[in-house]
């Protein structure tokens, strides 16, 4: 019963991080100056992958008979209060937002080694973690590529 509980937080918290992550990269997507369809395509394509992510984690949470919490992680609300207070000093630049998305893909990354770590996940679930965080993995090292060749630009 105690790991179930534990289970579920560790679950409804990667919940409220993918919702994070969603909402940075619909601001994101909205900060972009001039014509940027690429990282607008990828940015979207980024917001599905959690929307799947989050669906997997849901049903998991289901399954070990809790609800969802389906709102937005306290560090992601102070993270985004920063960030919106930071975008009244700085450009908006292209550069300035792949920052500020990689800052958000390394929160992602933290929160599932974590998640993984935890010896009460059933390995079923890490599984499934194990899936995501690649794909998470994989986006956090397309973000750091494009923001370096925007640095080196």
């Amino acid at each position: 019963m105690e790991n179930t509980k534990a289970t579920i937080e560790t679950l409804n918290d990667l919940v409220k991080i993918n919702n994070d992550r969603i909402e940075g990269y619909e601001k994101a997507t909205k900060d972009l100056e001039g014509d940027q369809g690429d990282l607008k395509v990828l940015f979207t394509s980024l917001i599905g992958e959690s929307h799947q992510n989050k669906m997997e984690l849901g049903t998991e949470i289901e399954v070990l008979g809790a609800d969802i919490e389906d709102t937005t992680s306290t560090s992601g609300a102070l993270h985004r209060t920063w960030l919106q207070v930071k975008a009244a000093f700085t450009s908006g630049s292209t550069k300035s937002v792949l920052e500020e998305c990689e800052f958000g893909e390394d929160a992602i990354k933290k929160a599932y080694k974590d998640a993984l770590e935890q010896e009460h996940i059933p390995a079923y679930i890490k599984d499934i973690l194990t899936k995501e965080k690649a794909a998470i993995d994989a986006a956090h090292d397309k973000i750091k590529e494009l923001r370096d060749q925007y640095q080196n630009a």
